[in-house]
C-alpha cells in the first residue's frame, strides 16, 4: 500500500496555487465511473487528479486519476479529519479536454510563481480586455 500527501504535483513546480470547480447540474463524473464500472456502489469520490502533458499520453488526452473510499460523505468526512491516512482506491482513465471540463459548470485554476501570491491580497489597475 502507498501512501502520499494528496496534492497537485508536477517535475518542477514553476507555478503552483489553487483550483475550485463548481459541479454540472446534469452531467457528472461519478455517473460516468458507474456506468464504465469503474466504480463500486457504496463508494464516495473523495479526490480528482487531472495532468497533462506533451511528453507522454499526447497534448489531446488529459490523464485522469479519480481516488474512491468506500462509504458516504459523512463516513468518509469523519474518516479524514480522524488524522491517519484515508484508505482509496486509486482509478486511471485518460478523457479529451472537452470531456473533463464537461463535468463541470465553471473551473476557476489561480497560479502563480512558486506559489508567490497565493492565498495573498494583490491589488491591481482594471484594464480594457486586451488592452495595455
Amino acid at each position: 500500500m502507498v501512501t502520499e500527501e494528496f496534492s497537485a504535483a508536477v517535475q518542477y513546480g514553476d507555478f503552483r496555487g489553487t483550483a475550485q470547480v463548481d459541479l454540472h447540474d446534469t452531467k457528472d463524473l461519478h455517473s460516468r465511473l458507474m456506468q464504465d464500472g469503474l466504480m463500486r456502489k457504496g463508494e464516495f469520490l473523495v479526490g480528482i487528479d487531472v495532468g497533462s502533458s506533451v511528453v507522454g499520453i499526447g497534448e489531446d488526452l488529459f490523464s485522469v486519476t479519480v481516488f474512491l473510499h468506500e462509504g458516504d460523505y459523512d463516513r468518509t468526512q469523519a474518516e479524514a479529519n480522524a488524522g491517519k491516512p484515508l484508505p482509496v482506491r486509486r482509478v486511471e482513465l485518460e478523457m479529451l479536454p472537452k470531456e473533463f471540463f464537461g463535468y463541470f459548470k465553471r473551473i476557476s485554476i489561480a497560479i502563480s510563481p512558486r506559489g508567490m501570491i497565493d492565498g495573498r491580497e494583490i491589488t491591481y489597475e482594471e484594464t480594457p480586455h486586451g488592452g495595455a
